[in-house]
């Protein structure tokens, strides 16, 4: 039996090493690029090394920076930055909610 609006989901997801060289893996739920740079949203899936169990209302904005020609995260340091790109960001995850229960 087959389901007629099923759709496949993959999610986007990327590894990252702590201070003492634990990984952590994350899904990318959203991307901004405007004039301040190029950022993610991210947020901890349930398969963290440590087995821990990731808090659903938690989330994490990293800068996407070009070091020695390859991309790699780095925290956001601006507080006022950090503040904007989390008003962002919560704004679209808000209108993508609405739009989904319509």
């Amino acid at each position: 039996m087959s389901i007629e609006n099923e759709q496949d989901y993959e999610a986007d997801l990327v590894v990252l090493l702590d201070d003492e060289g634990n990984e952590h893996e994350f899904e990318i739920i959203d991307e901004i690029e405007n004039d301040d740079g190029y950022f993610m949203a991210l947020i901890p899936t349930l398969r963290d090394a440590e087995g821990e169990i990731a808090d659903a209302d938690e989330y994490y904005i990293f800068e996407v920076v070009n070091v020695d020609g390859e991309e790699q995260l780095s925290e956001v340091e601006d507080e006022e930055l950090l503040d904007k790109l989390a008003d962002i960001f919560e704004s679209r995850y808000a209108q993508a909610m609405e739009e989904e229960e319509e």
